[in-house]
């Protein structure tokens, strides 16, 4: 290479320096756009502002959700606790009407112990053996909760009686009951059988 390019004047190296790219930082930031500008708050009292429309409804629907979730929490223990009574309630009254039933065919033997007690005999051994058998029947049937009807001398009730005759007896009173054809036998207020009588007037 000649000596003449290899010296450079004052003039000629101002306008290299003039021609040569900006630095790095220059490059790549490069000019602000309108598009990619972005309005930054004034001041932290805006941004609170600016946040406050979107977390308050937050706030606000938390307690509001906490009180609904507690209202059907107690409606539904409410009526569980309904149900617990309802199916107990009905499970008694299942319980009851299965024993009645049940002792209701044990009721024919007490009716023939009874006859057989009311006929005449000159064996009291036998007797007293049909005896004790009733004897041991009526205390089973009052340990299972099932009592007789106290009917004789009292007055005729259809809820509790059946009347199959009637007669006129100036010495017994409206409705009395004077006789006493097939016993009646309840447990608790339920109606195991009703009573077959005979009523006066």
């Amino acid at each position: 290479m000649s000596k003449d390019k290899k010296q450079t004047t004052p003039e000629a190296a101002e306008e290299t320096k003039a021609e040569q790219p900006e630095t790095k930082d220059e490059a790549q930031s490069g000019p602000e756009t309108p598009e990619t500008e972005e309005k930054q708050p004034e001041n932290k009292e805006e941004a609170k502002e600016e946040q406050k429309p979107e977390e308050q409804p937050a706030e606000e629907k938390k307690p509001a959700d906490y009180a609904a979730l507690n209202d059907r929490y107690l409606r539904l223990c409410a009526e569980y606790d309904n149900f617990r009574k309802r199916s107990q309630k009905e499970k008694d009254a299942l319980y009851g009407d299965v024993k009645a039933n049940a002792l209701k065919v044990f009721l024919p033997v007490y009716d023939n112990l009874v006859r057989a007690l009311a006929q005449p005999t000159e064996d009291e051994a036998y007797k007293k053996g049909v005896e004790m058998i009733m004897a041991q029947f009526k205390a089973t049937m009052e340990k299972l909760g099932v009592t007789e009807m106290d009917c004789l001398g009292k007055t005729f009730d259809p809820a509790f009686h059946n009347a199959v005759m009637h007669v006129d007896d100036p010495e017994k009173g409206e409705n009395e009951i004077v006789e006493v054809f097939q016993q009646g036998f309840v447990m608790g207020d339920k109606i195991v059988r009703h009573a077959m009588v005979k009523v006066a007037n």
